[in-house]
């Protein structure tokens, strides 16, 4: 049995094991959700520590010119289609994509032992199976392109558009949460002016100053606990997934300069996180059978 047919044989359970199926491939990001609860229980906790109830900040008007500003100026400073775009990040952030590099890693291995042996074309039938579709594209690139660099550019070029692409969802969300305070300070001034509408009666001016200010509190809760730490986590996803891509990029243009697997390994592991759990015997790769 040849080289590149045993790797193929091992292929499909790498992948059953990886990327399969959508759901395997996602999970909920309890780790987000869980951070949204402690913000909303310590939120809770603190109102609740001053004898108001709850209730009492639950008011209809500020509520509607905060929320109803601040969409509305997202809607003039934002583009349709980038604001579904951004919208559409947000959602994924509820959801961490399971994305191993080790076995990215290992994945390429497979690849650079079969085009050692058997020259870069013979890895174009295993290429059906790639296990991510960024890795597929770079490869399937490679096998086209007669120069080194119109490799090495195109890719550059894809994941510098990805970045911007992500930069420009996160910048959304930002610009609307610079925009919130600035709308519940604009609610606050309209609960004044109602409020001096009424200076005749004492306690209805206590009480409606007291409401006029729950409009700031809205604007500076909206900006500070959803639309500002929506963006940065959108940004820690894409400089992630920028990472795991330029590892892909690395790899793919290691195969084509057909490196060694043993020098792709070492360049390789550079993208894996130093701890002891995942630092990766390099003298036992070097020893290998595979990567003489």
């Amino acid at each position: 049995m040849s080289t590149s047919e045993a790797v193929l044989k091992k292929l499909p359970a790498f992948r059953r094991s990886t990327v399969e199926e959508p759901r395997e491939r996602r999970r909920v990001n309890v780790w987000m959700l869980a951070g949204i609860a402690i913000a909303l229980a310590a939120t809770g906790a603190g109102i609740a520590s001053t004898g108001i109830t709850l209730a009492y900040f639950f008011q209809p008007t500020g509520a509607c010119i905060v929320l109803g500003g601040t969409l509305g100026v997202a809607f003039i400073t934002t583009p349709r289609a980038a604001m579904f775009h951004s919208a559409r990040r947000v959602i994924d952030l509820f959801w961490t994509p399971c994305v191993s590099r080790e076995k990215l890693i290992d994945e390429i291995m497979s690849y650079a032992r079969v085009a050692r042996i058997k020259g870069l074309l013979a890895i174009e039938p295993m290429l059906a199976q790639a296990s991510n579709p960024f890795l597929k594209d770079a490869l399937l690139l490679a096998l086209d392109v007669s120069q080194r660099s119109e490799l090495q550019v195109a890719l550059e070029n894809k994941l510098r558009l990805r970045e911007r692409q992500g930069e420009a969802d996160a910048k959304i969300l930002e610009v609307a949460g610079g925009f919130a305070p600035t709308i519940g300070v604009l609610g606050t001034v309209v609960g004044l002016i109602d409020v001096l509408r009424q200076f005749s009666n004492p306690s209805s001016v206590a009480f409606g100053v007291g409401t006029a200010f729950v409009s700031t509190i809205y604007g500076l809760g909206l900006a500070n606990l959803v639309l500002l730490p929506a963006a940065h986590r959108i940004r820690a996803r894409v400089a992630e997934v920028f990472e795991v891509e330029e590892l892909m990029m690395e790899g793919t243009l290691c195969l084509y300069d057909r490196i060694s697997p043993s020098l792709i390994q070492q360049r390789l592991s550079c993208f894996l996180r130093e701890t002891g759990a995942q630092e990766r015997p390099l003298v036992k790769v070097l020893h290998s059978p595979a990567a003489r």
